[in-house]
């Protein structure tokens, strides 16, 4: 088994709580990275993460617990700005993100920060999320994903989510743009995980196998759409599919994507490339389990589950 490199952000969210009949904010740490590269590591997954994280307190606590976590944190680079904050409110169980925070400490990681060797090195490379809409990260994220492969003439296996925030984005001309960005992942990603919402913004496509659809014909290997309770859109080479999710009691869905692309990665990294939709389709059904689970708990990196939660929750998956 391979090692996969996470490039993004990680952050604290502040997430709208109820304490004795007052409104709170509950601070937990996160961004989607950071939660997939955390959901990686508690599934027995070998993670490393490269990003940037404040000088602060807040810094440091983040830095504690990704070492806590097993994520191996020697792509990470400290920052003289304070850490970014993501005020998190929600409608039932679906979170809604305002950020504060400039210049933001997520996306301070430039070029000449990386270790290619480290980069080309792993079975899996993910990147997407918020931080590719700021500088230098995006030219850090773009020479990651171009770089040659390593010595054993072998290359990552490309994961990419582009995350979308609405409120990161104030006008046509931003989602516009966005829209060319992701597309230039999306064409040479082995997979793609995005979510209903994210191609409702992205393309105005409320089916999610016609985005599925154009993403696959821009080149990307896999298209995996997550769709809520209802489950996941499935589409490869070879066909697509629907997959159901698993009922759940669930009480926060802050993480559940990113525990999905955790999921899928950690499948990639024990059972290597897939050969087409049916393997898609098994990988995808263990993911929506976890991220089932995921919103039982209380959101974001801490709510990311191991082999043992799963096995008590459902049995052998």
């Amino acid at each position: 088994m391979g090692y996969a490199m996470v490039m993004g952000e990680a952050l604290i969210d502040l997430l709208e709580a109820d304490l004795d009949g007052a409104q709170v904010y509950r601070q937990a740490i996160g961004g989607a990275p950071l939660n997939v590269a955390v959901g990686i590591a508690r599934l027995g997954g070998d993670a490393r993460w490269a990003g940037t994280l404040s000088t602060d307190v807040l810094g440091d606590r983040m830095a504690a617990f990704l070492q806590a976590a097993g994520v191996d944190g020697q792509g990470v680079r400290r920052v003289a700005v304070p850490t970014t904050l993501a005020v998190t409110t929600f409608e039932g169980a679906e979170p809604t993100f305002t950020f504060y925070g400039e210049p933001p400490s997520y996306a301070l990681l430039t070029p000449a920060d990386l270790d290619l060797p480290l980069i080309t090195g792993a079975a899996v490379l993910y990147t997407g999320s918020i931080s590719l809409l700021r500088e230098p990260f995006r030219s850090a994220a773009r020479a990651a994903w171009s770089a040659a492969p390593d010595a054993t003439g072998s290359a990552p296996l490309r994961v990419f989510d582009p995350n979308v925030r609405p409120t990161l984005l104030p006008d046509t001309a931003a989602v516009n743009a966005l829209r060319d960005l992701t597309e230039e992942f999306f064409a040479t990603a082995d997979l793609v995980k995005l979510s209903s919402a994210d191609a409702v913004v992205l393309y105005g496509e409320q089916d999610p196998s016609a985005a599925a659809a154009h993403i696959l014909a821009l080149g990307a290997g896999a298209v995996v759409v997550t769709c809520g309770s209802r489950g996941a859109h499935v589409a490869a080479a070879d066909g697509a599919t629907d997959i159901p999710a698993p009922l759940v009691q669930a009480i926060d869905a802050t993480g559940a994507g990113d525990s999905v692309m955790a999921a899928l990665i950690s499948r990639l990294l024990t059972d290597g490339r897939p050969e087409g939709l049916a393997d898609w389709t098994g990988h995808v059904r263990f993911a929506l389990s976890v991220a089932g689970l995921v919103c039982e708990r209380q959101g974001g990196a801490t709510a990311m589950p191991t082999p043992s939660d799963l096995r008590a929750r459902w049995g052998d998956l």
